[in-house]
C-alpha cells in the first residue's frame, strides 16, 4: 500500500515515512498552522491510511515551524458557517478528523510548539503521548464562541484532568502555557527540542513489536465505541450552537473587532 499523503501530497500537509515513524507536519505556517474542511479531511485520511499500511508504525503529528495549530481558520468556518451541514454533524470535517484519531491503532504521538487552539487541544485527547516546549500556548476557546465543547472533551478532559480543572479549563476558555498543560495531564513532557524528542520516542517505539502496542492500545482503549459515540453527540450540539444568537454575536463581535455582549441572552 502507498500512503496517499507522500504519493500525491497535500500543499498544506507534509509527510515524511522514515523508518516506520509517520511524520505529519500542517504547513501553513503565515495561518499558524489553521485547518480548513478539505486540510481536516487530508489529515483524517492520512491517518486511516497509515492505521493499513504495515510499513508505518508510529505516527508523529505536527505543525510546519513555530505553530502546531491554531485550530479551525476563521475565514473557512465562516464560510461553512452559512452551508448546509452534512447529514449528520459528525461527518463534518473536524469531527471526521477527532474520530480518526480516536481510532487509531498504532502509537500516535504529537509535538506541540507555539498556538495549540481549540482542535489544536481537543485532538490532543485523542494521542497516547503529547510533548510540548515552553512557547507553546493551549486554549479550548469555544465557550467564548457562543460554542460547546468538541472531541469527546467533556468526557475525557475531565478523566484526565479532573472535574474542577476541566471545568475550568472549557468554562473560561482562556489561554493556558504548558505547565499547566502539563499539570492538567495533557502533555507527558516539557522538552527544550520539542521535534527532536518526538522523533526519538517514535523512533524507539517503531523498534518494539508492532502487535503489541497495538493490542496494549486495544486494551488501554477499551471503550472506544463509547468515544466515538460521544465524539457524535457533541458534533450534533456543537451544530446547533453554530446557529445560535451567541454565535451570531461572537462573529459579529469578530467582525467588528469589538467584545461581544452576551449579556443580551438569557
Amino acid at each position: 500500500m502507498t500512503l496517499s499523503c507522500i504519493q500525491q501530497p497535500h500543499q498544506d500537509l507534509q509527510a515524511k515515512l522514515e523508518n516506520g515513524v509517520l511524520t505529519l507536519a500542517i504547513n501553513r505556517p503565515k495561518a499558524k498552522n489553521a485547518i480548513y474542511g478539505e486540510l481536516y479531511l487530508w489529515i483524517a485520511k492520512a491517518l486511516d491510511e497509515a492505521d493499513q499500511d504495515s510499513a508505518v508504525r508510529v505516527v508523529i503529528l505536527r505543525g510546519l515551524e513555530n505553530d502546531f495549530t491554531a485550530g479551525n481558520d476563521m475565514q473557512d468556518f465562516l464560510a461553512s458557517a452559512q452551508q448546509p451541514t452534512a447529514a449528520k454533524a459528525g461527518d463534518n470535517p473536524p469531527f471526521v478528523l477527532l474520530k480518526s484519531a480516536a481510532k487509531f491503532s498504532k502509537p500516535l504521538i504529537a509535538a506541540v510548539r507555539g498556538v495549540a487552539i481549540g482542535i489544536g487541544v481537543t485532538i490532543l485527547l485523542h494521542v497516547d503521548m503529547v510533548f510540548a516546549d515552553d512557547t507553546a500556548l493551549f486554549q479550548i476557546p469555544f465557550v467564548t464562541l457562543g460554542l460547546s465543547p468538541e472531541g469527546a472533551a467533556s468526557k475525557l478532559l475531565i478523566q484526565q484532568a479532573g472535574y474542577h480543572k476541566a471545568a475550568e479549563l472549557l468554562f473560561t476558555a482562556q489561554k493556558f502555557n504548558a505547565e499547566k498543560a502539563l499539570n492538567a495531564g495533557l502533555v507527558n513532557e516539557i522538552v527544550a527540542d520539542v521535534y527532536a524528542h518526538a522523533d526519538a520516542q517514535a523512533n524507539y517505539l517503531a523498534q518494539l513489536p508492532s502487535a503489541s502496542l497495538k493490542q496494549t492500545k486495544a486494551l488501554m482503549k477499551h471503550n472506544l465505541d463509547e468515544i466515538i459515540e460521544c465524539i457524535d453527540h457533541e458534533a450534533e450540539v456543537f451544530m446547533k450552537r453554530v446557529r445560535s444568537p451567541e454565535m451570531a454575536e461572537a462573529v459579529q463581535a469578530f467582525l467588528q473587532k469589538r467584545k461581544p455582549d452576551f449579556a443580551q441572552f438569557s
